[in-house]
C-alpha cells in the first residue's frame, strides 16, 4: 500500500469534492427498496428477495459470484421492474438524487431503450420517461442545496441489430438531455465492427459516442473501438495495460497502441470495483489506474454498475486513496479529466471546472490546511 501524503482526504471531505462521473449504467444503479416496491407494482415475483436489505446484498453477492449467469440475472431483474414510463421516470429521478448527494456535479448515465419494451412502451417514449426522470431528480436536489446536471447516453446492445436505429435515436433527442451513444454487452464474439454503419452516421451527425472496449477481450477490442469506428471515448479500457511494459528498474516502455490513446488524450472510464468483480483485476492494489495516472493518460473514475457494485463515486476514491495514496490533488487530476472528456460543449464544461470544480477543491484543501495550522499551534502549545 502507498504511504499517504500529508493531504489525503478523508471520507467526508471525498464526498464533498465536486465529483464527475462518465461511465453508470441506469438499470446497474437502482436503489434496491425501488427495485422492490416496482415488481410488487408490476406482478412481478422472480426476485431473489423482497427485503430491500437483503436484496442489495444478494445483488452484490451476485455481482461477485465470477459466474457470468449469475451476473447476467441481476440485469434481468431491474430491466423487468422497469417496462414503464413510470418506472423509468422514477429510477431516473432517483439516479440524480442518489448522484447529487454523493456530491457528483456532472453525470452521464447510460442505458438501452432497446431494453425497455416489454411493456408496451415505444423507443420515443422510454427516451422521453428517462429525460423527464432527470430533470425531475435535478429539481429535487436543487431543493435540497445541491446542484448536478445529468446527460443520458444511448446505449444499444452489441449482440443486436439495432445500433443505427438506436444512433438515431440519440441523435433526435441530444438537444433534449441525450449527450451521446455507447454500445455494451460481452466484448468477444461481438466486434464494434459489426455497428459500423451507427458510428458512421454519428460522425456525419458530429455526434458523440464511447464504446465498451478494453475491458475483457483487450487490445484488439480497443484498437477496433479507435481505428475502426473513432470512438471518442473508451468505456473501460483497462486492458490498454496490456500495451505497456515496466522492467525490473521500473523502466516503462509504451507500446505504439498505448502510447496512440495517451497522446490523443483519449479518455479511459476505468472503473476500479467493477474491474475486480470481472476479474479484469485480482486487487485495487494491482488496478492499472496506478500506472496509468502516473503516466498522465486521460484516465477517469467510474462506478460501472452502483447497486451491483454496492459502490458510489465517492467510495471509488476512497478505494484508490487507500490504496495509492492520492491527495485532494490526485482526485481533483481525475474530476478535471472527466469533465474536460464530457459530451458536452466545450464552453459549459469549461464553466463547470472553473465555476464548479476548482472552486469546490480549492474550498476543501483551504480547510485542511486550516486543520492543520489549529493542530500545529494546539501541538505546540500556542
Amino acid at each position: 500500500m502507498a504511504t499517504k501524503p500529508l493531504n489525503t482526504p478523508t471520507a467526508e471531505q471525498i464526498r464533498r469534492a465536486p465529483k464527475v462521473l462518465l461511465h453508470d449504467h441506469l438499470d446497474g444503479g437502482l436503489r434496491p427498496g425501488t427495485v422492490v416496491d416496482l415488481a410488487r407494482d408490476a406482478g412481478y415475483e422472480a426476485l431473489p428477495e423482497t427485503e430491500p436489505d437483503r436484496l442489495g446484498a444478494w445483488f452484490r453477492e451476485a455481482a461477485d459470484s465470477g459466474s457470468l449467469e449469475r451476473y447476467l440475472e441481476t440485469f434481468a431483474h431491474t430491466c423487468a421492474v422497469t417496462q414503464t414510463a413510470d418506472a423509468l421516470f422514477r429510477v431516473a429521478a432517483e439516479c440524480a438524487e442518489d448522484l447529487a448527494a454523493d456530491g457528483v456535479v456532472y453525470a452521464e448515465v447510460r442505458y438501452a431503450p432497446e431494453q425497455h419494451l416489454e411493456g408496451g412502451l415505444g423507443l420515443e417514449e422510454v427516451v422521453a420517461a428517462v429525460n423527464e426522470g432527470f430533470r425531475e431528480g435535478e429539481r429535487l436536489a436543487r431543493e435540497n442545496g445541491r446542484r448536478i446536471r445529468v446527460g443520458a447516453l444511448l446505449t444499444a446492445m452489441r449482440h443486436a441489430a439495432r445500433s443505427l436505429e438506436i444512433a438515431e435515436l440519440a441523435n433526435r433527442h441530444r438537444d433534449t438531455g441525450v449527450v451521446g451513444f455507447d454500445i455494451a454487452g460481452a466484448e468477444a464474439g461481438h466486434p464494434p465492427t459489426r455497428h459500423l454503419d451507427a458510428f458512421e452516421y454519428l460522425k456525419r451527425e458530429n455526434n458523440h459516442f464511447t464504446i465498451h472496449a478494453g475491458e475483457a477481450f483487450g487490445l484488439p477490442s480497443i484498437w477496433q473501438a479507435l481505428q475502426w469506428c473513432g470512438a471518442d471515448r473508451l468505456g473501460h479500457g483497462v486492458r490498454i495495460v496490456d500495451d505497456i511494459t515496466v522492467g525490473a528498474d521500473g523502466e516503462v516502455t509504451l507500446g505504439r497502441l498505448a502510447a496512440y490513446v495517451r497522446d490523443r488524450r483519449v479518455p479511459l472510464e476505468l472503473c476500479p470495483t467493477s474491474n475486480l468483480q470481472t476479474g479484469a483485476v485480482g486487487s485495487y492494489a494491482d488496478h492499472p489506474i496506478g500506472l496509468l495516472r502516473r503516466l498522465h493518460f486521460r484516465a477517469t473514475v467510474n462506478t460501472d454498475n452502483r447497486l451491483m457494485s454496492g459502490t458510489s463515486v465517492s467510495q471509488e476514491f476512497e478505494r484508490l486513496t487507500e490504496a495509492f495514496g492520492y491527495s485532494l490533488d490526485d482526485i481533483q487530476w481525475f474530476t478535471v479529466n472527466a469533465m474536460k472528456s464530457a459530451f458536452i460543449p466545450f464552453d459549459e464544461r469549461l464553466a463547470m471546472i472553473n465555476d464548479v470544480i476548482k472552486p469546490g477543491f480549492s474550498e476543501l484543501k483551504s480547510e485542511w490546511l486550516f486543520s492543520q495550522t489549529a493542530v500545529a499551534s494546539s501541538s505546540s502549545g500556542g
